[in-house]
């Protein structure tokens, strides 16, 4: 059995990389670290769990500032990203920033994927909620070519680029492919998919 552990990495919490080291000296196979790059205080999309936000969803660091204290701090315990907001970044910046974490941790990152839940923190980053599937799968393409040929180039609705020069590539071949963190069954089933390459 493969355990790992799981905690929101927020500005009042353990350090994530004496966190990374204490799993790994403890046995731990992985370490997980959610994402979140704010919460709107409108309030107008309600918690999963809940009734009120817990303030650790609006305290996190930087998911990928996260990861990378992580990895340096450590050299064998998995590190995942549980989940990767992938509608709220730019999918160049977020290829190169995927694929640098897995370089500097010689091919130890688990690249968990989703859309999110709260409708007002992916609008203020450009992605109308009801379409957030459709641009989830589109920058998860896109990364890929990026991540597995020398001049990609992708054009769709939400994501257009003519051939492009972008290293590093992922250490794991050809791509990265663990959904990670998933909750539910037509999350797991739409990022799985995309992530080994088949449509949905």
């Amino acid at each position: 059995m493969k355990l790992g552990i799981t905690i929101f990495a927020t500005d009042y919490a353990m350090r994530p990389d004496d966190l990374a080291k204490a799993c790994e000296d403890r046995g731990f196979e992985s370490v997980w670290f959610p994402e979140h790059t704010h919460i709107p205080t409108s309030l107008r999309t309600p918690p999963p769990i809940g009734t009120k936000v817990p303030r650790y969803l609006y305290h996190l660091h930087d998911l990928f500032v996260t990861l990378t204290a992580a990895a340096v701090a450590t050299r064998a315990i998995k590190i995942g990203s549980g989940i990767c907001l992938v509608v709220e970044h730019d999918p160049i910046i977020l290829a190169k920033e995927v694929a640098s974490v897995d370089q500097l941790s010689n091919g130890r990152l688990l690249f968990g994927i989703g859309a999110g839940w709260n409708a007002e923190e992916m609008e203020n980053h450009g992605t109308p909620f009801q379409r957030r599937w459709r641009v989830l799968r589109e920058r998860i393409e896109a990364m890929k070519r990026i991540w597995t040929e020398d001049a990609a180039e992708y054009h769709g609705e939400f994501v257009n680029f003519d051939p492009i020069w972008c290293y590093p590539k992922p250490w794991q071949k050809p791509h990265l492919q663990n959904p990670g963190g998933l909750k539910s069954s037509f999350s797991m089933k739409c990022c799985s998919l995309l992530l080994i390459g088949l449509s949905l």
